[in-house]
């Protein structure tokens, strides 16, 4: 391939967030590489484990530690033995600011990558979140690395704000849920990947927690429109992944089955568009 320098923009949305991975496989496939990253939320997380030199089965591998086989349903949990560590990650918090505490599951998926910093990132990496009282977008690229990936994913009503550098900061989505724009202008292709996913069942009225979430991204969604009439990215690619609630992380296994032609789709984009460019 004649492509000489890839900027990737990973979005947020919870649990489907883990089909970042099949992107990034695929660009190993084809023996590329990008040289800068952009991550809100979940895709900040991803973004940072791989900028960090992680490799890609690696991480989904610890994600699959978590998951159901196709055997299993969610009873199944139970009696695994690392239920204790989900009880960890996403049991309810009843005091506090958040329903759910996510440092000891950031931590854990951590425990494996060495960059604690910023500047230990083998690729530039920028994250993005948002300023609370101000209303504004906010880029992280420098510092401590755990405490920007903890404030991208900052969901409202579900994790608790984070404070940095003196401001209180929230999930990124609420401002750029698919940060291309942040991709510097010498990128020689631009991809983004949108994982806000699909619902099948459209009639089916909604409970209040997805009536709380499906608004976040009918919100998310109108900001990305917008983004994309103003200056599009070469590729933008959208895995398909339907009904995935936003914290089933237990359906890692399923979302990556569900995307697998996500892959096959990206390497005939980037393929076409190197036939046209290269």
């Amino acid at each position: 391939m004649s492509v000489k320098k890839i900027g990737l923009a990973l979005g947020g949305g919870g649990a489907k967030g883990v089909s970042h991975l099949l992107i990034l496989e695929a660009l190993e496939e084809l023996d590329l590489k990008p040289a800068y990253v952009t991550g809100t939320s979940i895709g900040a997380l991803i973004g940072a484990m791989y900028c960090a030199g992680m490799p890609t089965q690696d991480i989904k591998e610890i994600f699959l530690e978590f998951s159901l086989k196709d055997n299993e349903s969610i009873k199944h949990l139970v009696t695994k033995k690392h239920i204790f560590k989900w009880m960890d990650f996403i049991g309810p918090q009843f005091r506090g600011r958040g329903l759910i505490r996510v440092e000891n599951l950031i931590s854990y998926l951590f425990e494996s990558v060495q960059a604690k910093r910023f500047t230990q990132l083998e690729i530039p990496l920028k994250v993005v979140a948002s300023d609370f009282w101000n209303r504004q977008q906010v880029v992280l690229d420098k510092g401590a690395l755990i405490p920007a990936i903890r404030a991208s994913m900052s969901l409202p009503g579900l994790f608790e704000p984070v404070k940095v550098g003196g401001r209180i900061l929230i999930d990124g989505g609420a401002v750029n849920p698919v940060p291309f724009d942040l991709l510097p202008d010498s990128c020689d292709l631009r991809i983004a990947v949108d994982v806000i996913g699909e619902r099948s069942d459209t009639e089916k009225m909604p409970s209040l927690s997805e009536a709380v979430f499906n608004t976040y991204q009918i919100m998310q969604k109108s900001i990305i429109r917008e983004k994309l009439e103003k200056a599009p990215p070469e590729i933008y690619i959208e895995p398909s992944v339907v009904n995935v609630k936003m914290l089933g992380f237990y359906r890692a296994n399923e979302i990556f089955k569900q995307a697998t032609a996500t892959k096959s789709n990206l390497k005939r984009k980037i393929t076409l568009w190197e036939k046209h460019h290269g």
